[in-house]
């Protein structure tokens, strides 16, 4: 009797730690592979083509070398690692009759898709500290955001982001999945392969949730406090017109932040019970495609500096 569970408790190890996964993607519908393949090759060339523009017209042009544009590069360059984790896998997916993904290349995808997407969270919040210095603070900013300042809050970005990323993989690793391997996702995400566990995922859920609370809150909380701080100076301004000057510098980073947050909150804040696959779906559609895609357009169709920038670019470009 004991021989035998030992030998069922190796089964069940092995089929956890050599096995792979079916991800079942965005749809099941066999007519929708082709369209949707096409949807999606095409936003994932946009969001590179225009983060990589972005990127080359911030480094090009020595009037974009402040902090701002700095963090806003390095945000780019965040969205093109972090689509390029979840996109080409999910376009192979599409074509695919098979649409797995071994083991190690799951836990893979997700420690990337993890590390990538909250260091985009922490440039975010780097991002609305800069304008609180900028607007509150402005006597000091060249002190407080100078390139050493910068740096290092783009290097704890990373830090933090790739710990957090290798603690949750970690605890990944030691579920067992001895029934069904399909992932009703088009990507390894925590909540959809705790779902396939057969071990006692309680424990783990409580882990989960209250890391992503510290590590997702942190600088959503950061923005938020940058904003009021901001939004109290601004009131202060006598004149309209220094209001919405102020207002202005913050309107492309504020829309991003709704996007990216509004998608994130709705996903990973909800008890493993409340898990919805079509609503998730969408959702994470939302922020690991839509957002990446339209922050270039965000950040140069009201931008002033960026525009000329980018015009710079195509100028050089065509010599």
């Amino acid at each position: 009797m004991t021989s035998k569970l030992s030998k069922d408790m190796e089964i069940k190890n092995h089929s956890s730690s050599t096995s792979g996964f079916i991800l079942l993607g965005l749809s099941s519908n066999p007519w929708l592979q082709k369209p949707l393949f096409a949807i999606f090759f095409f936003m994932y060339l946009v969001t590179i083509i225009g983060n990589v523009l972005i990127i080359l017209a911030i480094h090009s042009d020595s009037r974009l070398h402040t902090p701002m544009y700095f963090f806003l590069s390095n945000l780019s360059f965040m969205d093109i690692c972090f689509t390029t984790v979840i996109v080409p896998n999910m376009l192979v997916n599409l074509l695919s009759e098979t649409k797995a993904i071994s083991y190690v290349g799951c836990l893979a995808q997700m420690y990337f898709f993890m590390a990538f997407g909250n260091t985009d969270s922490y440039l975010l919040a780097s991002m609305a500290i800069d304008r609180l210095v900028a607007i509150c603070n402005p006597f000091h900013y060249d002190v407080a955001m100078n390139p050493r300042h910068c740096i290092l809050m783009l290097l704890g970005s990373c830090t933090i982001s790739h710990l957090h990323a290798l603690f949750r993989v970690l605890l990944m690793s030691h579920l067992i999945f001895c029934a069904s391997h399909v992932i009703k996702h088009f990507f390894c995400d925590t909540q959809p392969v705790l779902k396939l566990s057969c071990s006692d995922t309680s424990s783990s859920q409580i882990v989960v949730m209250t890391e992503t609370l510290a590590v997702i809150v942190t600088p959503f909380l950061c923005i938020l406090f940058s904003y009021l701080r901001i939004i109290i100076t601004v009131l202060r301004i006598p004149s309209a017109a220094g209001k919405w000057k102020a207002f202005s510098t913050c309107g492309s980073h504020l829309t991003v932040v709704a996007l990216f947050y509004g998608s994130v909150i709705y996903v990973y804040f909800r008890p493993l019970s409340m898990y919805s696959v079509v609503k998730d779906r969408v959702a994470t559609v939302m922020y690991t495609v839509v957002t990446p895609m339209l922050n270039p357009f965000i950040y140069s169709l009201r931008n002033k500096d960026m525009k000329k920038g980018l015009r710079k670019l195509r100028d050089r470009i065509h010599l």
